[in-house]
């Protein structure tokens, strides 16, 4: 059993790797032994996930890209296949929300969001994930085998109240992961599977103002999700790892075109 998480010998991307999820799942992903190539917006952030995961014992490089840079991400498929050879794992975690782009009573009405703010976040989330893909995609298909994780959100099943944009590209995200899944597998390789992993509500950086005052405590929001959470909490990053590591390994080699929601069963309460 344990062989079949055993990802020794393969190498994994993570783009948004230095988010708190993303740098989490680099981590999982480094302890079950692969080599973990970090991609961030910023080198120096990047560099140093990687730095970390080399001591504790880990193979990582960070690489700096934007994922809305078709061009920069063809480069750096081919720097990464020169240096490190094919990618067996990619792991879309580049993502995230903008306060502009989120509707607030009294302060920024569903009719005022600015466009620039509402497109960022669209790009960000489906963009972002769809030229990666393409980019190292492309070369699953070449090797005929490979394993794509986009990260979903638990915005894409029901839609949340504020974040409108954010819950309609992540909703976007869930169909373009079985657009994907069928066309790899079909005209492909049977070999190459994508899914998606959905986590309910964890505290990050472009979430925390809508979770948490200043202060520490809850904001109304964040006392109704945890309410409506029947597990009584916020999800913590490492929280994400058991999920990952067994889509991306050969204990699920017959899982494809899914999203897994890892949301502390908030998905499953109705509320009464």
């Amino acid at each position: 059993m344990q062989a079949l998480f055993d990802l020794s010998g393969k190498t994994a991307l993570v783009t948004g790797g230095t988010g708190v999820l993303g740098a989490a799942m680099c981590r999982a992903l480094a302890a079950a032994g692969a080599q973990v190539l970090v991609v961030a917006r910023t080198r120096a952030n990047a560099e140093a996930v990687a730095a970390a995961l080399r001591q504790q014992g880990g193979k990582a490089a960070g690489y700096a890209c934007d994922v809305l840079d078709k061009d920069a991400l063809t480069q750096l498929a081919q720097r990464v296949a020169f240096t490190h050879g094919a990618v067996d794992i990619l792991v879309n975690a580049a993502g995230g929300n903008s306060p502009q782009a989120t509707a607030l009573r009294g302060e920024r009405s569903f009719f005022d969001l600015p466009q620039e703010a509402v497109r960022w976040v669209f790009d960000l989330n489906l963009l972002g994930t769809v030229l990666s893909s393409q980019a190292f995609g492309a070369q699953m298909a070449q090797q005929g085998a490979g394993v794509i994780i986009n990260i979903s959100s638990m915005a894409a099943f029901q839609p949340l109240t504020r974040v409108v944009a954010y819950a309609a590209a992540k909703a976007a995200v869930n169909n373009f992961t079985q657009w994907l899944a069928v066309y790899m597998a079909t005209e492909h390789s049977p070999n190459i599977r994508v899914n998606a992993i959905a986590p309910g509500f964890f505290l990050g950086e472009q979430n925390r103002f809508l979770l948490k005052n200043p202060d520490g405590t809850l904001t109304a929001r964040g006392e109704q999700i945890i309410a409506h959470t029947p597990m009584g909490r916020f999800g913590e990053a490492d929280d994400l790892a058991g999920t990952l590591l067994w889509l991306v390994s050969d204990a699920s080699r017959f899982v494809t075109g899914v999203v897994v929601p890892v949301d502390g069963g908030f998905s499953a309460f109705s509320g009464v």
